[in-house]
C-alpha cells in the first residue's frame, strides 16, 4: 500500500467528521490583544513573564466547552497544548514553564482530553514548532521572535540540535500519557530571509528533523492524523513522509478543493476564527461572524471535500466567550436537523447552482439553498433520476413539478417549495434521494 492509499485509510473517519473546534489559549488571554501579543509588541520575556505569574484560570471547566462542542455539532477539537510563547498548559518534564508551575496548578491537557473524550469527540492537539521563550531559539534575525531587532542577541549562539530534542521530547510525552490522540496538528514552517545562509534560514522539514518526528508519531499513535505545516509536500503523486495528512488552509477558502499532483482529491481543512482573533481578545460583537457565515462556510468546505475547523478564543478565566457560545449554539441547532447534508458528505455530482451548493453522500444529494429565486427550484439533469425529494430538517414531501416555464430545460427536474421565503433563512437544506 502506497503512502496515497495509507493516508485515505487513516482520514476516513477525519473526512467524515467535517466539522471541528479549534481553541487558542495560554497566557495571551490576560492581554487580551491576541496570541502574537509577545511578538507584535515586543515584549521581553521578563515583561511577558508577569502574564506566567498571574495565570489561574479559576472558572476552567473543559466539560462545559465539551458540551459545547457537542452541542454546536463538532465531531473533533484541537487545543494549543504549547503555542509559540512557549508556554505549556501540560505537565512536562522537560521545562518549568507551564501551568502546572503557575497558581492554576493543573494539566490543563489532561483535563481537556478526559472532558472531550467523555463526550465522545476526537482529540486534537495543537503544538508550535516556534518557541519564543527557549533560549536555544533563534532570536536576532528570525522573523517570528520578539527579540529579532535587538542588537544585544546578535552574537548569540544557540544550541539548534538541544532545541530540536526538547520539542521532540515535548511530542513524545503528548502522545503517550494521554491515551489514543487522534490529530497532530503543527504549527508552522517558515522562511528566514534575513537569515539567509545559515542554519535558520528554512525553519522546514529536516531543520525541524520532520522524518525522525514523524517516524516516532507514527510508532507512538498509528493512526493519528498530522497536519502538513512541517514542510514536506502533501500534493506530490508520493507524498512526502512528513507531507502530512491534510492540507490545512488558513482563513482562505480554497478555489476547488485540494488536489494531488495527479488530480486526486486529498483531506483538507480550513481552519478560521470566529471573530478577528485567535487568542482571546477584547472583541466587539460586530467583530463575530454570524451564525449564516458559519453555516454557509461549513457547507462550502464540505460542498468541495474538505473540513472546517472554526476557533474559540477562551478568556484569562479559563470561559469561552458568550458571544462564541451564543453563534455556536445556533449553529448546533441548524446542525442537529441538517447534519446528515455534512457529515460523511462531500463533492456533488452536479455543478454548483445559483441558488446555493450542493453536498452529497451516495445516492443522497443535499441542495443547501442559501437565497430565494425566482420561480421553481431547478436540478440540472436530474429529470427521471430522482426517486424523491424531502425537507431534511422535518422529513415533509416536496413533489416534483413541470413548471410551465420549463420547456427549455426538458432534462432537468424541478420543485416548488410552496412559501414565498425559504424554510430556514440560514439555509434550508433539500434531501434528494437519487434512483
Amino acid at each position: 500500500m502506497g503512502r496515497y492509499e495509507e493516508r485515505q485509510k487513516r482520514t476516513k473517519w477525519f473526512e467524515e467528521a467535517r466539522f471541528g473546534m479549534f481553541i487558542h489559549w495560554g497566557l495571551y488571554a490576560i492581554p487580551a490583544r491576541g496570541e502574537w501579543v509577545k511578538s507584535f509588541e515586543r515584549m521581553t520575556t521578563k515583561e511577558y513573564d508577569q502574564y506566567f505569574e498571574e495565570f489561574n484560570p479559576v472558572r476552567y471547566n473543559p466539560k462545559e466547552w465539551a458540551k459545547l462542542a457537542k452541542e454546536a455539532g463538532m465531531k473533533y477539537a484541537v487545543l494549543t497544548t504549547k503555542h509559540h510563547d512557549g508556554f505549556c498548559l501540560f505537565d512536562s518534564q522537560y521545562t518549568d514553564y507551564k501551568s502546572t508551575n503557575t497558581k492554576c496548578g493543573r494539566d490543563l491537557v489532561r483535563e481537556y482530553v478526559d472532558a472531550f473524550r467523555e463526550e465522545g469527540i476526537k482529540i486534537g492537539l495543537y503544538y508550535s514548532l516556534l518557541d519564543w521563550h527557549h533560549p536555544d531559539y533563534p532570536h536576532y534575525g528570525d522573523n517570528q521572535h520578539p527579540m529579532n531587532e535587538r542588537v544585544e542577541y546578535k552574537d548569540v549562539k544557540h544550541n539548534w540540535v538541544n532545541y530540536v530534542e526538547y520539542f521532540h521530547n515535548q511530542v513524545r510525552e503528548l502522545l503517550t500519557n494521554y491515551g489514543k490522540i487522534d490529530v497532530m496538528w503543527f504549527d508552522f514552517s517558515y522562511d528566514n530571509h534575513r537569515l539567509k545562509g545559515t542554519e535558520f534560514e528554512h525553519m522546514s522539514g529536516e531543520t525541524w528533523g520532520a522524518s525522525k518526528l514523524v517516524e516516532m508519531i507514527r510508532s507512538l499513535q498509528p493512526d493519528i492524523v498530522i497536519d502538513n505545516r512541517l514542510g514536506g509536500d502533501a500534493r506530490k503523486e508520493e507524498p512526502d513522509e512528513h507531507g502530512g495528512d491534510f492540507v490545512s488552509p488558513e482563513c482562505m477558502m480554497p478555489a476547488e478543493g485540494e488536489l494531488d499532483a495527479l488530480g486526486r482529491p486529498i483531506p483538507w481543512e480550513l481552519c478560521l476564527t470566529l471573530n478577528e482573533n485567535w487568542g482571546y481578545a477584547k472583541n466587539k460583537p460586530w467583530d463575530y461572524k454570524t451564525p449564516e457565515n458559519v453555516i454557509h462556510m461549513l457547507v462550502e468546505c464540505v460542498s468541495k471535500g474538505g473540513n472546517m475547523l472554526i476557533n474559540v478564543g477562551p478568556n484569562a478565566k479559563g470561559e469561552i466567550p458568550k458571544d462564541s457560545i451564543r453563534i455556536l449554539k445556533e449553529v448546533g441547532e441548524w446542525m442537529r436537523v441538517n447534519g446528515d447534508s455534512i457529515y460523511g458528505c462531500g463533492k456533488c455530482e452536479l455543478a454548483k447552482p445559483e441558488w446555493g451548493r450542493y453536498t452529497q453522500n451516495g445516492k443522497m444529494i443535499y441542495a443547501h439553498i442559501h437565497e430565494r429565486r425566482v420561480g421553481a427550484f431547478r436540478f440540472e439533469g436530474l429529470q427521471d433520476k430522482l426517486k424523491k425529494v424531502r425537507i431534511l430538517e422535518d422529513g415533509a414531501e416536496l413533489k416534483l413539478c413541470r413548471p410551465w416555464n420549463g420547456g427549455d430545460f426538458p432534462k432537468d427536474a424541478f420543485v416548488e417549495l410552496g412559501v414565498a421565503g425559504l424554510y430556514d433563512e440560514l439555509d434550508t437544506v433539500l434531501e434528494l434521494e437519487l434512483l
